[in-house]
């Protein structure tokens, strides 16, 4: 890693336990819930919610248990209560699939609505979402809060649901799900990241029921031109672990 890059990521620790970085000079919080807090924009930015993915497992007969929407809701929640945005943005991928919103229980889709009010509120579409859904739902604009977009631009930052291949200066994207592997003391742990080289950020999913693709995969690796760092999200910090320390 170069001297300009890794000063780029030497992270400082926030009271909340995420890490302050710079993505592109933008001043950014990476926290422990897995959302990326966007300081000059008052943004709060999550990827791949994937809500209502326990009850589309149930309809094929694979029984998972069916909290996984309240579960991430409490999470994101959290989040605004802690940070009081004036802008919430979702990456894509919010909802598992073409008829996650049918299935939502009443009160799990009214309290959207309530964490949406008195804020922009943005649905970045995603490959499993957005698309599939206004199929089921003709008038999905009526139906979600906010508004839909392709991609949002934030300052220096670009918003987009699946990373864009070559050199891409500020983005911000979900869509792989990355997690690290660390290896100390004969036992291994794997935990959902974040990874950035100071140009581009890729968020872990923020869904309870996600899976992760290891950051070494080259979908991930090869999107990065230098060594990138990944901060693992720990239970009460984020972990900023350089390339070398991931099994």
């Amino acid at each position: 890693m170069n001297a300009a890059l890794k000063q780029t990521l030497s992270p400082m620790r926030r009271p909340c336990g995420g890490l302050h970085v710079l993505i592109e000079d933008e001043a950014c919080v990476l926290r422990c819930s897995g959302a990326m807090w966007a300081i000059a924009h008052r943004t709060l930015i999550a990827g791949d919610l994937h809500l209502e993915k326990g009850s589309a497992f149930a309809t094929r007969g694979q029984m998972l248990p069916p909290y996984d929407s309240r579960a991430t809701l409490d999470r994101l929640e959290a989040e605004i209560e802690a940070l009081e945005p004036a802008c919430v943005v979702l990456l894509g991928d919010s909802f598992h699939d073409a008829r996650s919103i049918g299935r939502m229980a009443p009160e799990d889709r009214a309290r959207l609505d309530r964490m949406a009010k008195g804020r922009d509120w943005v649905w970045l579409e995603g490959n499993h979402d957005i698309a599939a859904l206004r199929e089921t739902v003709p008038d999905l604009a009526n139906v979600l809060p906010g508004e839909v977009v392709e991609t949002l631009n934030l300052g220096a930052l670009r918003l987009i649901h699946e990373p864009q291949p070559g050199i891409q200066p500020g983005e911000v994207a979900g869509h792989l799900h990355p997690a690290a592997r660390v290896v100390a003391h004969g036992r291994g742990v794997r935990r959902p990241c974040f990874v950035t080289d100071g140009r581009r950020v890729i968020l872990p999913a923020f869904g309870a029921f996600t899976g992760g693709l290891d950051v070494r995969d080259p979908a991930i690796a090869g999107l990065f031109t230098e060594r990138p760092m990944a901060a693992a999200l720990g239970r009460d910090r984020v972990h900023a672990l350089s390339w070398d320390r991931l099994a």
